[in-house]
């Protein structure tokens, strides 16, 4: 209804006798103050906050729009202007010999209202029946609007007709396109950078979980975009965004329920000031406290706004805002000169005063008032936009400190906007200016902290700045000693969805939630995160693994059969005890040399066994202690060549036996071809060919230490690689082979005549030799680690005992304990048998 009604006001086109003419609707807008010059500039503030209702139909006969509650931030925006072209039209070295005018008007900060302001800026102020459109305008340049909604108004009417508009306070990102705007400049920054300072603001303190309100305006809607998506680039993630429009009381008490039950401590509020107000009223009514505010600069630094109710709420907040005003002279202007020059109010009560001062009775209060005179901010940007137009036009009039202006030099507006973009300046209080690409000033702001001062009042304490001229990491400077939190507290707020993740865990995201909210999963074996916050576990490299705590990878434990060890010495000294009584049974066998147990069934091989059988002991030693190159390659090669001349032996002696008993059959002559030559040439041939096999092994692939980081996790296994497998399993195939032999030759000859008939004790001892080694390649296999070791050693250490007791426990027992059985008689079975 009320664009319907704007677009109706604005301006009526018809064609008649092929001329147009423009009538303009309704009734003019007349200026609130007004003076003539050489050049005059037009001046647009929302002096009051509200006006009367506006007309439900367009058969309603216009009624001049009433404006009151009078808006004491714009009438000091009112004042810096008039007071910055009073010092111009006085300096020598600007514009010397030429005057500036000005015609300001009271935007009631109102659409329809800006609609009728730039009408009257562009036509006059006395209505006319017809005039052409030519489009000249009453003023050179405009200085206006604060909100930017109504700053896009006043653009989009202004710039058909190329008038330049400097706004002092519109920050909306939407007004940097030129190709919409090219005649809009600002002596204000871009919401683009203020956005993104609130999100690098809320990253600095760690703040992951936050809640979002802003206006439904160009204003709060295009500076909550930009906010939202540097949160999204900083990792912040917002619980809600929510519009917060006082107009609205209905969805605002909505809005105001997900605040209640929000979990977000941090509140961004991208709101007008009205908008703002609205809010902490709610927040009171409805007892919501305890949130840390974000402002934003409509609102962070109002003296309006801060009152003891609003701090309740509002106490701690933190926002960014323009640097405070420094205007030399601007108080004395303000409270006494400006009464005096424009509104005409002198001190005497004279009639003409008295009248003067009741045309601008809303005004009136603010006459003695100055104590928000030090904390002006954006007055700054009024006065710098003031003096941005006259050096624009000192340059198009080509202007000398000794000879002024070139008076005969004529220009259109559109001439100072081309004019402005050219623009570099140092103003009388040293600030330096100028505009650009996107017609604004460069971004520096300056971080506010709402406190209450020593007398109670509250104040607006700068505790940081944020310049965007400078490197990313170096933009925002805090004192954060300085700063009073929500509830007055001290110490930094937290909020978040989730508490931070030590290091050794990772975050995993909770499903169908944002990404701020995850739960911390510790980190798997192996991996590690030396990380807060991690989003994932390292894993740690193939030597090390990760510690109790996970943040940290250590060396893993290396692990192989150690000589200290408790299985270690068992094994240790089984071996040292086979050796010493096999060492027995060779000192005991020397001793009884001649005795006929001792020459029975070649003497010679049975000690040539029993030094095998020492050795097969003492291979079993180097299976302990840590694996190396020649460690081995001489544990397996010494192991299978010593078993393969123990079994070699024990071959040979039952093949003597065989052939003794053969030979006693009458017509046999065998033992001629299996005498002590033939004996020792068969043990000589059956080792060779071990030593063949393991040579080859030893050349092609041969056994090496070996790294196992695959058995276990946390450990490293060290152990021998057998190399070649065919090569591993040859050698114990040939001990098998001959193991299986020998059991099958002695096992025939178990029951040849004899009273000590050594064939039955070959075939027992064979008969463990095999059980052993057909239990160990299953137990090899399946074992894990040094347990692998242990295995084998055990295997050897039983199978030599097996052979050590089998073959000559009987005859040392006969040697030591029955000496009276140790005749020729006895052992050829000739003594008398014991009747029963």
């Amino acid at each position: 209804m009320m664009r319907l009604y704007v677009l109706v006001l604005f301006c009526g086109f018809v064609v008649q006798a092929e001329k147009p003419f423009c009538q303009v609707m309704g009734i003019p807008e007349l200026p609130l103050l007004s003076k003539e010059g050489d050049v005059s500039i037009g001046g647009v503030f929302a002096l009051h906050t509200k006006t009367s209702q506006l007309p439900t139909s367009f058969t309603e006969k216009p009624q001049p729009l009433i404006c009151f509650s009078a808006n004491l931030r714009a009438f000091r925006f009112v004042q810096t202007m008039v007071f910055a072209i009073e010092e111009i039209n006085k300096s020598d070295a600007l514009l010397p010999n030429i005057s500036i005018g000005y015609r300001i008007y009271d935007g009631c900060g109102s659409f329809l209202v800006s609609v009728g302001v730039s009408m009257a800026l562009m036509s006059g102020d006395e209505p006319t029946a017809e005039q052409n459109c030519s489009g000249k305008s009453l003023v050179h340049a405009i200085i206006g609007e604060s909100d930017s909604s109504s700053t896009i108004v006043l653009a989009r009417t202004t710039g058909p007709f190329r008038i330049p508009q400097i706004s002092y306070w519109a920050t909306c990102d939407c007004l940097s396109n030129r190709n919409q705007f090219p005649y809009f400049f600002r002596t204000i920054a871009s919401d683009y950078h203020q956005s993104r300072a609130l999100a690098h603001l809320v990253k600095y303190f760690g703040w992951s979980w936050v809640g979002a309100l802003r206006s439904d305006s160009d204003y709060g809607n295009n500076g909550m975009a930009i906010f939202l998506k540097a949160a999204q680039e900083e990792g912040i993630c917002v619980e809600y965004s929510e519009k917060f429009l006082k107009a609205e009381p209905e969805k605002n008490l909505k809005v105001l329920n997900v605040i209640r039950t929000g979990t977000a401590k941090v509140l961004v509020a991208f709101l007008g000031g009205l908008d703002l107000i609205e809010l902490t009223q709610q927040l009171n009514t409805h007892n919501i406290t305890g949130l840390q505010i974000i402002g934003v600069d409509a609102w962070i630094s109002s003296k309006t706004i801060a009152t003891p109710a609003s701090y309740r709420i509002l106490g701690g907040s933190l926002g960014f805002a323009a640097s405070k005003a420094n205007i030399s002279g601007f108080e004395d202007y303000a409270m006494n000169t400006f009464w005096e020059t424009a509104f005409h109010c002198e001190q005497t009560n004279t009639t003409g005063s008295e009248q003067a001062c009741s045309a601008h009775q809303d005004f009136l209060n603010f006459k003695n008032y100055n104590e928000d005179i030090p904390e002006l901010r954006y007055s700054s940007n009024v006065y710098k936009a003031v003096y941005a137009v006259a050096h624009s036009v000192h340059r198009l009039l080509r202007c000398t400190p000794h000879h002024g202006c070139d008076r005969d030099l004529t220009f259109d507006a559109w001439q100072i906007a081309q004019s402005l973009k050219k623009v570099n300046f140092t103003t009388m209080n040293e600030e330096h200016v100028w505009f650009d690409s996107t017609g604004a000033t460069p971004a520096r702001y300056e971080v506010v902290n709402w406190q209450l001062g020593p007398d109670g009042k509250i104040q607006f304490k700068a505790v940081g700045n944020y310049d965007v001229s400078l490197p990313v990491a170096h933009r925002l400077t805090l004192r954060q000693d300085a700063m009073i939190w929500a509830g007055g507290k001290t110490q930094v707020p937290v909020s978040v969805c989730s508490e931070s993740c030590p290091p050794g865990t990772r975050k995993a995201q909770q499903k169908g939630k944002p990404v701020c909210c995850y739960d911390c999963i510790p980190c798997a074996d192996g991996e590690v995160s030396n990380m807060t916050d991690s989003n994932n576990c390292e894993p740690c490299s193939e030597d090390f693994w990760s510690n109790a705590v996970k943040d940290e990878c250590v060396l893993k434990a290396v692990e192989f059969l150690i000589f200290t060890e408790e299985l270690g010495i068992v094994l240790v000294l089984c071996s040292l005890f086979g050796v010493c009584l096999t060492i027995f049974a060779i000192v005991l066998f020397m001793m009884n040399k001649d005795t006929p147990i001792v020459k029975a069934n070649n003497s010679e091989l049975s000690f040539l066994l029993l030094l095998s059988l020492k050795l097969c002991f003492l291979c079993s030693l180097t299976f302990i202690g840590q694996p190396s190159e020649w460690s081995c390659k001489l544990r397996h090669t010494a192991f299978g060549i010593t078993f393969v001349l123990c079994i070699s032996c024990v071959l040979g002696k039952t093949l003597v036996v065989l052939m003794a008993f053969r030979a006693t059959l009458p017509g046999n002559n065998m033992m001629k071809w299996f005498g002590p030559t033939q004996q020792r040439l068969s043990v000589l041939i059956l080792t060779l060919i071990q030593v063949i096999i393991c040579v080859l092994w030893l050349t092609i692939s041969p056994p090496f230490p070996y790294k196992n980081i695959y058995l276990y996790k946390e450990k490293i296994i060290l152990e021998c690689n057998v190399g070649s497998a065919v090569g591993f399993w040859a050698v114990l195939g040939y001990i098998g082979l001959l193991a299986v032999l020998c059991f099958v030759l002695a096992f025939l000859a178990r029951k040849l005549p004899d009273n000590f008939n050594e064939a039955k004790f070959i075939t027992f001892s064979m008969l463990i030799f095999c059980a052993v080694w057909i239990t160990f390649i299953p137990a090899y296999v399946s074992s894990p680690g040094k347990f692998t070791v242990a295995v084998e050693i055990f295997a050897i250490l039983a199978s030599s005992f097996g052979l050590l007791f089998c073959i000559f426990a009987p005859k040392c027992y006969i040697i030591i304990f029955k000496p009276e059985l140790n005749t020729k008689k006895h052992l050829m079975g000739k003594m008398p048998s014991k009747s029963l």
